[in-house]
C-alpha cells in the first residue's frame, strides 16, 4: 500500500503542476504584474516538507504581497519531480523556481540554457561572503553563479535502531568494513534476515559510493568524477566486491522501494542499518522515533561527502521579482535558519550558531569545517544528470545480476561518456 500511495501522490502532483501551466490566469496576472511564485521541489512529505513549511514561513514575512504556490513533486531525490521538470522546459513552461543540486547536476540546466546567471544578486545579497569560498568555486561556472543553496547535506552516514543493535550484543560503531561485516552477521544471527536496509537505485548508488570512499580513500574518489582515477582501478574492483557483500545482507525487495520504506524496516525493528543522508535526522524526529543513532559510514573516516538542495531563476519565469524575493530568503540567515533547523541539513553560510540547532546538526557543522569534503554522484554535486542515470542504471542490474566485471565495465563506460576531457 506504501508504494500505491506514493504514485498516487506523485500522479497527483504531476496532474496539478500541468493544470497550473495550463491556467495563466492563475498566476497572478502574468509578467512584472505576477504575485504567486510557483515553487518546484520534490520536498512533499516528512522533515523535507517541514522544512519547505519553514522556509515558506520565512518568505511570507521577508516578501509581503507575494503568495507562495506549492509545486511540490514525491518521491526521492526528485526522481519523479526532474521528469516533470524536464517536459515543462521543454515546453518552455517553467516554473518559477525549482530545485536542483548544487554542482555538476546543474549543469545540464546551464548547458542548455534553461537558468539565468544570479551573479549580480550574489553581490547585491552579500552570498559571496557568507558562503565558504570552496562552495562559492563549486558553484561557479566560467565566472558566473546560477544557483543558491539553502543548505549542507551530508550523505555518507549510517542511522541504526538502537534497541536491534543492543540485542545483538553491540554497543560501539565499527571503523572498517570488516567491523560492519562482523556486527552484521550479529545481527542475522538475532533473526534478523535483512539487518541493512536498502532501497532502489539511487540509494543503492548512495551506498556504493561510501564503499569507494572506504576502498578508495576521498582523494581517488573524488578523482572517479573529474578523470583522476580510472573506474578500472583495482581499488574500484575490491569497492564492487565488497559492496556485493553488503547486500547479501540486505531486503530482498530492495529495488522496489524509496528510502522512506527502508527507514520503515530500521524503525519497526526489521532492520538494524540504512545508510542515507543526514535528512533522515529530520525524518525520524518528525515521524516521533527516537531510538536511532547514527555513524560515518565504516572506513570513510573523517571525509564528509557533501551535496546542496539549491534554488534557481529559470529563463522565462513569470514572475521574476518574486522569485528573486525567494532567492534572497533562501540565502538568508533566517532562511536557512528556518529551513535547516527542521531537515536536518545544516546551513550554507558561516555565520550561522550551532547553540540553534539541534545535536545532529551541530555535530555535522563542526564535521563540515574540519573534515575532508568530497561530492556525491547520487545527489548531483560530483556528476551530470546523464552520469547519474547511467551509474543508477548500472546498479539496478547489478542487484539482480551480481556481475562484477559487468558493473565495473558499465561504470568505466559512463566515466569515459561523461568525465570532461
Amino acid at each position: 500500500m506504501r508504494l500505491t500511495r506514493r504514485a498516487a501522490v506523485a500522479a497527483v502532483g504531476v496532474a496539478a503542476l500541468l493544470t497550473a501551466t495550463a491556467c495563466g490566469a492563475d498566476d497572478g496576472g502574468g509578467g512584472s504584474g505576477a504575485k504567486t511564485v510557483e515553487v518546484f521541489t520534490w520536498w512533499a512529505d516528512g522533515g523535507e516538507k517541514a522544512g519547505l513549511d519553514g522556509l515558506v514561513s520565512q518568505f511570507t514575512t521577508d516578501c509581503a504581497g507575494q503568495t507562495f504556490q506549492n509545486g511540490a513533486v514525491a518521491g526521492g531525490a526528485g526522481a519523479n519531480a526532474k521528469t516533470v521538470l524536464a517536459s515543462r522546459l521543454q515546453q518552455n513552461l517553467p516554473p518559477d523556481t525549482f530545485q536542483a543540486h548544487a554542482g555538476a547536476e546543474l549543469s545540464d540546466y546551464i548547458l542548455a540554457g534553461q537558468v539565468e546567471d544570479l551573479s549580480a544578486d550574489y553581490d547585491t545579497w552579500g552570498l559571496k561572503t557568507a558562503f565558504p569560498k570552496g562552495l562559492i568555486d563549486n558553484l561557479t561556472v566560467e565566472g558566473k553563479i546560477y544557483s543558491v543553496p539553502a543548505n549542507i547535506h551530508r550523505a555518507n552516514v549510517v542511522w541504526t535502531n538502537k534497541k536491534v543493535l543492543a540485542n545483538a550484543g553491540i554497543t560501539k560503531a565499527p571503523t572498517d568494513l570488516a567491523g560492519f561485516f562482523a556486527d552484521l552477521d550479529k545481527v542475522k544471527a538475532k533473526g534478523i534476515a535483512a539487518p541493512l536496509a536498502v532501497g532502489k537505485d539511487w540509494t543503492q548508488l548512495m551506498l556504493f559510493e561510501s564503499v569507494l570512499i572506504s576502498d578508495l580513500g576521498p582523494d581517488k574518489f573524488t578523482g572517479l568524477w573529474n578523470g583522476g582515477t580510472d573506474w578500472n582501478d583495482a581499488g574500484v574492483t575490491k569497492a564492487i566486491n565488497d559492496f556485493k557483500q553488503l547486500l547479501t545482507y540486505t531486503n530482498t525487495d530492495r529495488d522496489a522501494l524509496d528510502w522512506t520504506d527502508a527507514e520503515k524496516l530500521v524503525m519497526d525493528g526489521k532492520a538494524g542499518y540504512q545508510l542515507m543522508g543526514d535528512w533522515e535526522a529530520a525524518d525520524l524526529d518528525a515521524k516521533k522515533f527516537a531510538d536511532y543513532d547514527y555513524f560515518t559510514f565504516p572506513g570513510n573516516g573523517d571525509t564528509f561527502q557533501w551535496l546542496a538542495d539549491s534554488f534557481v531563476l529559470p529563463k522565462g519565469a513569470k514572475n521574476v521579482d518574486g522569485t528573486k524575493c525567494w532567492l534572497k530568503t533562501v540565502g538568508s540567515a533566517a532562511g536557512q535558519k528556518a529551513f535547516n533547523t527542521k531537515k536536518g541539513s545544516i546551513p550554507a553560510r558561516t555565520d550561522a550558531a550551532p547553540a540553534d540547532y539541534p545535536k545532529y546538526q551541530q555535530a555535522a557543522m563542526a564535521d563540515w569545517k574540519s573534515f575532508k569534503q568530497v561530492p556525491s554522484c547520487a545527489h548531483g554535486s560530483a556528476c551530470s544528470q546523464g552520469w547519474q542515470g547511467a551509474a543508477n542504471s548500472a546498479l539496478g542490474a547489478f542487484s539482480t545480476k551480481q556481475d562484477v566485471a559487468g558493473l565495473q565495465k558499465a561504470l568505466a563506460a559512463a566515466a569515459q561518456q561523461f568525465v570532461k576531457k
